[in-house]
């Protein structure tokens, strides 16, 4: 159980729930949440309703459940570069799932999290794939990653085979292919999905492009390189060759996000892993 303090920085009296979910960020979810919790939510050691009031100066208490807890393991090496009260930055490795699956039970970064945290539950804000290598926030509450859900910039470093244009804007509809669980095509009936890229390095057998995805689907970046003719080096899901990188060329360098705490701009750079540097003569 983790306690959350809020003080009432307000110059009129509002419903709790009018502070909670419209001042505070907490999600409606997390407020029934609270509710159905034995002194979930609580005014000077009261429980409050989210029809009371609150006033300027009060101070509201809340006790967030952790719940699910990952088995932890500490067998694997994934560098901390930010950690705060409320949040946690991993630089995760390629080759780590986040999440475990029934192929990876104790292997993930969840099961890291919970060996480096023991009794907080795992809340990853942003979600890589198994072989994309780079920043992963992790919330340490249910608040936090309320607050930071949606409200963070994301830059990818992606290494592209063949010249790619010096930037562009690739806008292709991303659906499930019909036939698979994992795979995805571009279909006009998809979801919208927007890239945006800048060719920043070029080696005529490689582009490595700093990438912006605009929209969050699945296999966005690696799709989108792909429908322009330029598969991800690594990516052989998509047609990416496997010569010069045995997995795709995609890595999170940078995020940029709101301390949940104290309203601050926070941005975390990670460099580029020696497997996709060295597609460029670099290590």
């Amino acid at each position: 159980m983790k306690e959350l303090i809020l003080t009432a920085d307000i110059s009129a009296p509002v419903s709790l729930q009018s502070f909670l979910v419209g001042q505070k960020g907490v999600s409606k979810r997390l407020l029934t949440k609270l509710k159905r919790c034995e002194n979930g939510i609580t005014r000077r050691g009261e429980v409050i309703r989210s029809i009371d009031t609150v006033l300027p100066g009060d101070v509201i208490v809340l006790r967030l459940p952790d719940s699910s807890l990952l088995e932890p393991s500490d067998g694997m090496d994934i560098p901390i570069v930010y950690e705060s009260e409320r949040l946690v930055v991993f630089n995760k490795p390629a080759g780590i799932p986040v999440h475990p699956s029934i192929k990876h039970q104790g292997d993930t970064l969840g099961n890291h999290f919970a060996h480096k945290f023991p009794g907080l539950t795992f809340r990853p804000v942003n979600r890589l794939d198994k072989d994309t290598s780079g920043l992963c926030i992790i919330a340490k509450d249910a608040h936090a990653a309320s607050l930071l859900q949606g409200g963070f910039r994301k830059i990818y470093y992606a290494a592209a085979e063949g010249t790619i244009p010096p930037e562009g804007v690739i806008d292709a509809p991303i659906a499930r292919e019909r036939e698979s669980i994992i795979l995805r095509c571009i279909r006009e009936d998809g979801q919208p999905s927007v890239t945006r890229y800048r060719r920043i390095r070029c080696t005529g057998e490689h582009s490595l492009a700093e990438v912006i995805p605009e929209t969050g689907r699945t296999h966005q970046i690696r799709l989108h390189f792909a429908h322009i003719g330029h598969p991800l080096a690594g990516d052989d899901m998509y047609g990416g060759s496997l010569i010069r990188i045995s997995r795709q060329a995609l890595h999170c360098g940078e995020l940029t996000f709101t301390e949940p705490d104290t309203g601050e701009a926070v941005t975390v750079r990670a460099e580029l892993p020696e497997d996709i540097a060295a597609l460029f003569g670099t290590d």
